[in-house]
């Protein structure tokens, strides 16, 4: 868990990582990291980004050096390739049990209106929900435990040369930034180099789906998907460095937050977490376990409410 770090909104239209480096980290001779594997082929267009931070830049191009060790293990890629089925298999049945679920939920949640009956039946909804997800992260992580044991990519020559050579760069850097893209990418390319425990417990800033990442679990949402299920569902569990903390990017397109039935089913579903609003301009802050906000930052309540958080 780190001690000390920002989380942002989205960056590309109107950034503010600078200022939250400047918070963490002042000085504009200190170097920084940026991890920007969830951008896949687009890793290295960091030009803009760059420009904005003003101070020495090194990107650790992840995607790039997991493309380079596929390319040349070949059992590795193939491992890789058949964890990733397995997880789609493994998702799509805990997609279908967790639609009834929610779909009964969801109903007690519109029928309820106050009767004492219906919020003891709600809250054994939630606990089965609850589990459901538990379930989920652990069937995910023995896939993760399996493929470790059986291919040991820790062990493999290519992967030890180039965590080297990442812990080399991020020894004298004051501060690591872990920007957004594809959630699932970033999170298991990092995953093949444990970058966290490279990087251990030192000042950390992560926007959008870097966020989703860094979080104890990862959730993916969409109220109005083009395809696919509107129901919240969790991906698998993140490297649990933002405690109690739900990040949710793009809240304003992917969220109907003026329907309370639905801001209340991500609220209460994943209490005592704080559900956090991850848009242009949002920023939370974690200092040795509690969170603080800045101005424009908003979080769902268990009210059905959307709440600007002012501390």
């Amino acid at each position: 868990m780190l001690s000390s770090a920002i989380v942002l909104g989205p960056q590309r239209r109107d950034p503010i990582v600078r200022e939250a480096i400047e918070d963490l980290v002042p000085g504009r001779n200190s170097s920084v990291a940026v991890i920007t594997a969830g951008w896949e082929e687009r890793e290295g267009e960091d030009e803009e980004l760059r420009e904005h931070v003003n101070r020495p830049l090194i990107n650790l191009k992840i995607w790039a050096r997991v493309e380079s060790i596929l390319e040349k293990d070949k059992e590795l890629r193939e491992a890789v390739r058949e964890r990733h089925v397995t997880w789609r298999r493994v998702q799509e049945i805990y997609r279908l049990r967790l639609g009834g679920l929610l779909g009964s939920t969801k109903e007690l949640l519109r029928r309820g209106d106050g009767d004492p009956l219906f919020a003891v039946e709600e809250q054994d909804s939630w606990e089965l929900v609850r589990g459901l997800d538990a379930q989920h992260m652990a069937r995910v992580a023995l896939i993760h435990a399996d493929f470790a044991e059986r291919i040991k990519p820790a062990e493999r020559e290519t992967v030890q040369k180039e965590r080297r050579e990442l812990e080399k760069q991020l020894a004298d850097v004051s501060c690591l930034l872990v920007a957004g893209g594809h959630v699932g990418v970033l999170l298991h390319r990092m995953q093949l180099f444990d970058v966290c425990s490279l990087w251990g417990d030192r000042p950390t800033i992560a926007w959008s789906a870097g966020a989703m990442a860094l979080s104890e679990r990862v959730v993916l949402f969409h109220d109005e998907p083009p395809q696919g299920s509107s129901y919240a569902e969790v991906m698998e569990a993140g490297f649990g460095e933002l405690p109690d903390f739900v990040a949710l990017p793009h809240a304003r397109h992917r969220l109907q937050t003026d329907d309370s039935v639905r801001v209340r089913m991500l609220s209460r579903r994943f209490q005592p977490a704080r559900c956090a609003l991850l848009d242009y301009r949002s920023r939370f802050d974690l200092r040795n376990g509690e969170w603080t906000a800045q101005p424009n930052s908003r979080q769902l309540s268990q009210d059905g409410l959307v709440e600007e958080v002012v501390r």
